[in-house]
């Protein structure tokens, strides 16, 4: 198996002095399971290099096992510092696409050219296409052979306009990422905030919160090794 992880190269937290990026838990965790399954897996960003990582996910009440393995993981740190460019991957040479959430991406990757036709390439050689949390924005752009976008009719979460407003930040993002799915006519669905809760529909597999991301991890290893 190879798999292909995508993370934001976008640091600034809208128009704030905070910083954002990629979710520790989000990639860690996924990461983990994938290796432990026998995969090969690659890491991309838009820049290239080290992917910036949300500070608040690096928290003591945000650690994980998999975080705290993560943090003395030497291969893994290195692996992540050196980041491929997103535009020198493509779809042919993986099996699927995982995309770990955080704010950072709302910024980058929803409208990332080279994302948006990975993205695109993956669906069209019917190869699975996994997000979790902020990270279903990526799909928000991305549309079919026929022009419509791949999300329409699709059964579909990822981070609730509720969970937005929890941690007070609806009016720093972009956009409300529940609101963009329905407009782009997918079937939203969600739970109790910061519940696991994912969805398989076909080759898209998408998770509401950081709590999701295990969850996804195995959706997608399911259809993998089924």
């Amino acid at each position: 198996m190879k798999i292909l992880i995508v993370l934001t190269s976008h640091s600034k937290l809208g128009k704030t002095d905070a910083k954002t990026g990629f979710w520790v838990e989000e990639f860690a965790s996924p990461y983990y399971l994938f290796k432990e399954a026998g995969a090969e897996i690659t890491i991309a960003s838009p820049n290239g290099g080290q992917p910036p990582i949300d500070p608040t996910s690096e928290l003591p009440e945000n650690e994980t096992k998999s975080t705290v393995r993560y943090k003395s993981d030497k291969n893994l740190l290195n692996q992540l510092a050196d980041s491929k460019k997103l535009s020198e991957v493509v779809a042919a040479d993986f099996d699927a696409v995982f995309y770990p959430g955080g704010h950072g991406l709302l910024w980058d990757l929803t409208t990332d050219k080279d994302s948006i036709k990975l993205i695109e390439d993956f669906w069209n050689s019917n190869k699975p296409i996994a997000t979790v949390c902020h990270s279903t924005s990526v799909l928000l752009n991305a549309k079919d052979k026929e022009g419509n976008f791949i999300v329409k009719n699709k059964k579909i979460t990822g981070f609730t306009n509720a969970e937005e407003a929890a941690v007070q930040l609806t009016d720093v993002v972009p956009f409300l990422l529940e609101d963009e799915l329905k407009k782009k006519g997918a079937k939203y669905n969600s739970i109790t905030n910061w519940k696991s809760f994912s969805i398989t529909d076909g080759m898209l597999i998408t998770g509401q919160n950081p709590q999701s991301s295990e969850a996804v991890a195995k959706q997608l290893l399911g259809i993998l090794k089924p």
